[in-house]
């Protein structure tokens, strides 16, 4: 059984800098696509970013393009977010999921949130202005 357990949330001024980790267990990482989401208070939970089996392929939400970074790393099995220049807006629970993925690079339909079969129990990200 896979578990995904996010880490590194908490509360930072505006234009400040956190690096969110999640720590998948159960399984080897590399056999999953992986992402990371969010929802803000009232609103739905929106797609962050995406990252391929291999890391090599990426891809982000306009709203976040430029200013976050995801990453991963299979030897230890986590994914990482780096998010700069924080904004207000980018206040939510951050939520990271993985679905198996039969390949290597591909990242299509890494928005659907239907797709992802594990989801961890999410991080409190707060930006004060």
């Amino acid at each position: 059984q896979v578990q995904l357990v996010e880490s590194g949330g908490g509360l930072v001024q505006a234009g400040g800098s956190l690096r969110l980790s999640c720590a998948l267990s159960g399984r080897t990482s590399s056999s999953y696509q992986m992402a990371w989401f969010r929802q803000a208070p009232g609103k739905d939970r929106e797609t962050v970013a995406g990252i391929s089996r291999s890391g090599g392929s990426t891809d982000y939400a306009d709203s976040v393009k430029g200013r976050f970074i995801i990453s991963r790393d299979n030897a230890k099995n986590t994914m990482y977010l780096q998010m700069n220049s924080l904004k207000p807006e980018d206040t939510a629970v951050y939520y990271c999921a993985c679905r198996g993925a039969s390949s290597w690079t591909a990242l299509s339909g890494w928005t659907r949130q239907n797709n992802y079969q594990y989801w961890g129990q999410g991080t409190q990200v707060t930006v004060s202005s």
